[in-house]
């Protein structure tokens, strides 16, 4: 199992386990504010950890900036304001099945729109992965309510594909960075919304339990999720974070005392199926790589081999400075990751 694929599986095992923790917290507050009492605890809790520990990542660029502005607003601050409106409008059961959209729309767009490699392997791990989301949120025939409702959960569900895939642009920068700003940003923004429209705050107990969940159902989860877009590319990392609705499942039967069902097991066996396909995937071909200079946080590998100026060090160990690749041309497996992004045959 590739280092990626431990970040992405985590990442939703984090994402999975707040949502049951979450509802915990429901009755005592508003939805809406919660959403952002728990952007805020992952925005306020990884700017502590950024205090604590600087890292040695390279600096946003000018480019870098607006791309991670485009995924706040449509990912942090769209994405939910839509989905709360079509919760309200939509019956629980149908808004469960929509929000499947997500993982789907997140591998179109960054197969069709981003040019990133697919191939039917990866395509039917997907599908397998999404079936058994599907099956894990049915909860029998029910009706869909006006339109408007389920097309506002769509929305959302294309703002959250949308910013996974402008996420995958920065993903060479500061992940804690990028959570960072994605959790003050949304967590002032929908807070703010929420008090504006006559939310009421909660007990210092619940706030503070709310910015626990946030950081890390929300802020550590996000880190993970970013390495995992640099390592794996958009759509496998999404595909593996779609297990989280399964994680979520097994934490409420553990934690709310909620029934063990058969639709939870045929949900993960297909999830296991659909993670397993990706998991043998071997991607090996000959491909070249063109001339590229950029700054990032590297090791030296097979990518990065080059000398270092005397103020850089000797290079061992995680560094960030401004290098160029030189072209070259070699065969070895590989993911569609921050440094695989060419065209195939």
């Amino acid at each position: 199992m590739t280092r990626g694929v431990v970040f992405a599986l985590t990442s939703a095992a984090l994402f999975g386990a707040s949502t049951p923790l979450a509802k915990l917290l429901i009755d005592d507050v508003d939805p809406a504010l919660l959403a952002g009492l728990l952007y805020l605890g992952s925005g306020l809790g990884l700017t502590l950890v950024r205090l604590a520990r600087p890292g040695v990542s390279a600096p946003m660029s000018r480019t870098d900036r607006g791309w991670l502005a485009g995924a706040i607003v449509l990912g942090g601050i769209l994405g939910p304001l839509l989905l709360m409106r079509g919760l309200a409008r939509t019956p629980a059961s149908v808004a469960a099945l929509l929000l499947n959209a997500e993982a789907v729309l997140t591998a179109v767009l960054a197969w069709v729109a981003f040019h990133e490699n697919v191939d039917r392997r990866i395509a039917a791990g997907m599908l397998a992965i999404v079936a058994g989301a599907l099956v894990l949120s049915w909860s029998g025939p029910t009706g869909i309510g006006p339109w408007d409702g389920p097309l506002s959960i769509l929305g959302a569900c294309l703002c959250w594909a949308l910013d996974n895939n402008l996420t995958r642009k920065v993903a060479l920068a500061d992940p804690l960075q990028i959570a960072r700003w994605k959790g003050l940003a949304a967590g002032l923004a929908n807070t703010v919304l929420a008090l504006a429209v006559g939310a009421s705050l909660p007990s210092a107990a619940t706030v503070g339990a709310a910015g626990v969940v946030g950081f890390f159902g929300y802020g550590i989860s996000l880190v993970l999720f970013v390495l995992a877009l640099r390592d794996l590319g958009t759509a496998r990392a999404g595909a593996y974070f779609s297990a989280a609705p399964f994680v979520g499942a097994l934490v409420a039967i553990i934690l709310l005392a909620e029934p063990l069902t058969l639709r939870l097991g045929i949900a993960g066996a297909l999830m296991g199926f659909g993670v397993w396909l990706h998991l043998t995937e071997r991607h090996d071909h000959r491909h070249a790589h063109p001339a590229i200079a950029h700054n990032h946080a590297h090791d030296h590998d097979a990518h990065h081999d080059h000398a270092h100026e005397h103020e850089q060090g000797d290079g061992h160990g995680p560094h960030s400075h401004w290098h160029r690749h030189a072209p070259v041309t070699h065969r070895h497996p590989h993911y569609p990751d921050s440094h695989h992004r060419h065209p195939h045959g």
